[in-house]
């Protein structure tokens, strides 16, 4: 598996600069001030890196949720039983979540993987890609083996192509997993060596009390295991999930397969960073949806250098914010295809020469 790996990372390509730049080409010619429709602008020229097409459409959207359940859960890292996991997996398939709400809402399909779901549940809509019932607890020792990490981001980058062979022209990341906070915690402390307390947030809801166990057992983890930070399969395996690995896998498995993928909150972005680590090109493939309200995101965007495109105070994970990121990203892509050009509207744009002089507002 070490060397299948290897192939996909091989086989992600830088954007195309030449169709961004043709991109670029038509923007600056749009019937409107320079820089004027601001990150949509930025949307529309990096999509066409992409696909290799100045004009691009979103129609077809799939939202990819990884479920996964976290043996540190047995520490009191978090608030709601690990029944929990099963349960919302289950209502994903039949709209009942929030997530899957505003995907119905916006025409977005939504695929749900097990990745490692440590409750019983039946559910045929559910994807079946069981690695294990849930990981080990990382307070004690390593949530996986280097088998079941490379297993898994192999699983997502699968998942990915499957999505390209269906004719899905975006992908968003979601993930059920209580306790996912905490191992996604863990895996960006490793990478980036901030201090545990820097990164940690309450996630779904806790008291003072389990907030204070939460930071522990995640330093305690960190020490135990001694992840290696120039090795992002040997952090997911150590301290990460069996949904961060798969997440990790399909922004992989967009970036081979020219796919625009959305990142979520905050255990996306984690999964994102660690794709990016391991191939710097796929961040090029990757899109931010909204801030997350969880204190490690902002290291996680900065690291990717991306800035999310909506402030909602949303935590809410499982994807929620893909289906509004794509509603964005299908803006762009509108006014990109629809608008006129000055010469289309018999607008003499000689009045904008002064602002382009400047590159003030250029993309």
């Amino acid at each position: 598996m070490e060397a299948e790996l290897q192939r996909l990372l091989a086989a992600v390509r830088p954007l195309d600069e030449a169709a961004m730049e043709a991109a670029r080409s038509r923007q600056s010619r749009l019937a409107k001030p320079p820089g004027s429709l601001g990150k949509l602008e930025e949307i529309s020229i990096r999509l066409s890196g992409i696909t290799g097409q100045v004009r691009n459409r979103l129609d077809h959207r799939r939202i990819l949720v990884l479920c996964a359940d976290n043996g540190v859960v047995e520490e009191g890292v978090a608030s709601a039983p690990q029944s929990v996991t099963a349960a919302q997996a289950v209502n994903m398939t039949r709209g009942k979540t929030g997530m899957s709400a505003l995907a119905s809402w916006f025409g977005d399909e939504v695929q749900v993987v097990d990745m490692g779901i440590a409750c019983p549940y039946e559910c045929p809509a559910i994807l079946d890609r069981k690695i294990a019932q849930g990981t080990q607890n990382i307070r004690y020792g390593a949530a996986m083996t280097r088998e079941q990490a490379l297993r898994a981001i192999l699983t997502g980058a699968a998942l990915a192509a499957q999505a390209q062979a269906d004719g899905i022209q975006g992908l968003g990341t979601g993930e059920m997993g209580i306790g996912n906070t905490t191992t996604s915690a863990a895996v960006l402390s490793a990478l980036t060596g901030a201090p545990v307390e820097t990164v940690t947030s309450r996630g779904g809801g806790i008291t003072d009390e389990s907030f204070a166990r939460k930071k522990q057992v995640i330093a305690e983890s960190l020490r135990r295991n001694a992840p290696d930070a120039a090795d992002p399969v040997d952090v997911l395996a150590k301290v990460g999930g069996f949904d961060l690995a798969a997440l990790c896998g399909v922004f992989l498995g967009a970036a081979r397969c020219r796919i625009p993928v959305v990142i979520d909150g905050f255990i996306s972005i984690v999964a994102a960073l660690c794709a990016a680590r391991l191939c710097p090109a796929a961040a090029g493939y990757c899109f931010p949806s909204h801030a997350s309200y969880e204190r490690g995101y902002a290291l996680a965007a900065r690291e990717l250098g991306l800035s999310p495109w909506l402030l909602l105070d949303m935590r809410l994970g499982e994807g929620s914010g893909c289906p509004l990121a794509f509603q964005v990203m299908a803006a762009a892509c509108a006014a990109m295809n629809g608008m006129a050009t000055f010469e289309d509207a018999a607008i003499n744009d000689g009045y904008l020469e002064e602002i382009r002089a400047k590159d003030s507002f250029t993309v």
